[in-house]
């Protein structure tokens, strides 16, 4: 297990994070077992997230047998008694959410599971599920760069439910340190994005030098610029950007401290107003 990530986990946790995100997929284990051992000395001072539904071939299965057994195996891979909140990691069409969600309410009255969520879910499946069993968190990708989850907020306040932003660095085109997609690792994921395909890699690039300037003016880093700005769109929204390093893992913590004006927010949606050029890679079922 990497010491690194471990100690980037612990020193967020010195920093105040009380909340970690973690999935079957996210190395089939092996990430919750990091998760795990990394939240260890603090378990009852911290909520853990974890999901189920996705298969090693990158199709979904929220099969009911299939999300017992998931979920037994991330208890103990998490090495806890309980999983704080359980996410569907994406729709199964071949499972009404009806039966979905009444397998992990079974979940939270065995008490294995405390809370539940979707990730990437439509409306209409958010509220099917929610008449099930309340659903206390959406996850869905939201950055300066993928603002397309912004209409299924009214939708959230409606029903009372929270916002989980995941990759609000805009996979990593919003650090500061993006390079073109031939630059990559053969087959890295990057270079079947449309945020990287030519023309939109260049005119995204401006985007994030505008930006850049923006922060530069305020003295934030563009990390900050990025993760204040999801901030501000309300207080029911909670990003979790992901990091091996400790410092940069201080550097995101610290914009809970930047509260931006309204001025700067304007720039920011007059640099980018719908967001990147490009398709941001995961589909938004909500737009078919």
């Amino acid at each position: 297990m990497s010491t690194k990530a471990v100690s980037a986990i612990r020193r967020a946790h010195d920093l105040g994070v009380t909340h970690y995100d973690t999935a079957e997929m996210y190395g089939w284990g092996a990430g919750e077992q990091l998760v795990g051992r990394a939240i260890k000395p603090f378990r009852d001072d911290v909520t853990i997230a974890t999901k189920f539904g996705m298969t090693k071939q990158f199709g979904v299965n929220s099969h009911p047998d299939h999300i017992r057994q998931v979920v037994d195996a991330s208890l103990v891979n998490l090495d806890v008694d309980h999983i704080d909140v359980l996410y569907q990691h994406r729709l199964d069409p071949a499972v009404p959410i009806e039966d979905v969600v009444g397998v992990m309410a079974d979940l939270v009255t065995a008490g294995k599971v405390r809370y539940l969520g979707l990730s990437e879910a439509t409306p209409d499946a958010l509220r099917r599920a929610h008449a099930v069993h309340p659903i206390s968190v959406l996850q869905t990708e939201f950055s300066i760069f993928a603002q397309d989850a912004i209409p299924l907020f009214p939708l959230l306040d409606e029903l009372g439910i929270g916002f989980i932003a995941y990759s609000p660095l805009a996979r990593g085109f919003l650090t500061g340190a993006v390079r073109a997609a031939d630059c990559y690792e053969r087959g890295d994921f990057r270079q079947f994005m449309e945020w990287w395909n030519t023309p939109n890699f260049h005119v995204n690039l401006r985007i994030v030098e505008r930006l850049a300037a923006v922060g530069e003016e305020r003295g934030v880093s563009l990390p900050q610029l990025a993760l204040s700005w999801i901030l501000a769109q309300g207080d029911f929204i909670v990003p979790i950007p992901g990091s091996r390093n400790p410092d940069r893992v201080a550097e995101n913590i610290a914009a809970t401290d930047v509260e931006l004006t309204d001025d700067e927010l304007r720039r920011i949606a007059d640099i980018a107003p719908h967001g990147a050029h490009g398709d941001r890679g995961s589909p938004s079922p909500w737009l078919d």
